[in-house]
């Protein structure tokens, strides 16, 4: 099993960026790029052009295109054919190279018409192509899975909201929108794992910009708050479990918490912690609490073991 992309989709997300022009294998649009599932590897999908460990995308540079030209016709014609190997979804040719720069390019546009691969060009160099299209593979194809709850810029900190239904999830959100935070995903979160240690939550493309709050019905945050309420993405770093406060389980509550909680995300740990839920907390601000201190621990500062510290201390001294 594995994820992919369509050279449709790559061109029409990329088009303006890259200022892409498609000039042969217009039927070659269907072709896909892929990364196997779990891989979280872009490496093999894209380069410069490579007869001996080819890429599903082939870039050819001026380096390449000097290389071909400085062949013999018969070694030049095989190594184009070479160049169309049975994976092979896109070709693009870069720095907006054309056919008066060297003669055989006509060939090979021939050749993308009649073996159906899409060919593109750009006037951007190679390196940056490829530096913009493994960014962009990296998130399209990356590893992937959805969640329940609200999923916020807090304090520039990618936080999730999870808890049972009803539990006040999306009033929590309206409040720290109201304070200035972002919104990212409200119900559902789609998580990608975009390196081996990052996962990254977006939103849904149907849910974009909207927050169901019960009573009040479906809001477009981004007309009621203005644009700066709506964030694109952000990287998960923070869990915020929301309790109902009547559960026993709070009745023996460990209130100094000394051992952090984690939760697995994609196989990546992500801290989490829970908040009981009661009338008069001020839930808004403990997030927001939550994440200083989380931003805290990250810079070695733990406010728990200073005060155990400073009580060991007095302790100490006092015997």
């Amino acid at each position: 099993m594995s994820n992919s992309v369509t050279i449709n989709a790559l061109y029409t997300d990329n088009k303006d960026r890259l200022q892409f022009e498609w000039v042969a294998g217009r039927e070659g649009g269907l072709h896909t790029v892929s990364v196997a599932a779990g891989s979280n590897s872009t490496i093999g999908s894209i380069g410069h052009m490579n007869f001996i460990h080819p890429f599903q995308i082939q870039l050819v540079g001026p380096v390449e295109c000097k290389y071909l030209q400085d062949l013999g016709d018969a070694e030049r014609a095989s190594a184009l054919e070479r160049l169309f190997f049975p994976e092979l979804s896109l070709i693009i040719v870069a720095s907006g190279l054309e056919s008066k720069d060297y003669a055989f390019l006509p060939a090979l546009f021939s050749l993308a018409d009649a073996k159906q691969i899409a060919l593109l060009r750009s006037p951007r160099a190679s390196p940056h192509i490829v530096d913009v299209l493994r960014l962009y593979l990296g998130r399209r194809l990356a590893e992937s899975t959805t969640m329940h709850g609200v999923f916020l810029d807090v304090l520039e900190l990618g936080v999730l909201i999870t808890g049972a239904s009803a539990i006040g999830k999306s009033e929590l959100a309206l409040e720290l929108l109201a304070r200035g935070h972002g919104l990212i995903a409200d119900d559902i979160v789609e998580l990608y794992r975009v390196t081996p240690d990052m996962v990254e939550g977006r939103c849904p493309e149907v849910l974009k910009d909207f927050l169901e709050v019960r009573g009040i019905g479906i809001l477009n945050i981004r007309t009621i708050f203005g644009e700066t309420a709506v964030r694109p993405r952000k990287s998960l770093k923070l869990i915020v479990q929301l309790e109902d406060h009547s559960n026993e389980k709070w009745t023996q509550l460990d209130r100094l918490a000394m051992n952090a909680t984690y939760q697995d995300v994609l196989e990546v740990p992500i801290r989490k912690i829970s908040i009981p839920v009661a009338a008069g907390r001020n839930l808004a601000v403990l997030v927001e609490t939550a994440v200083r201190n989380f931003v805290l621990n990250l810079r070695g500062i733990d406010s728990t073991r200073e005060f155990i510290e400073r009580q060991h201390a007095l302790i100490e001294a006092g015997g």
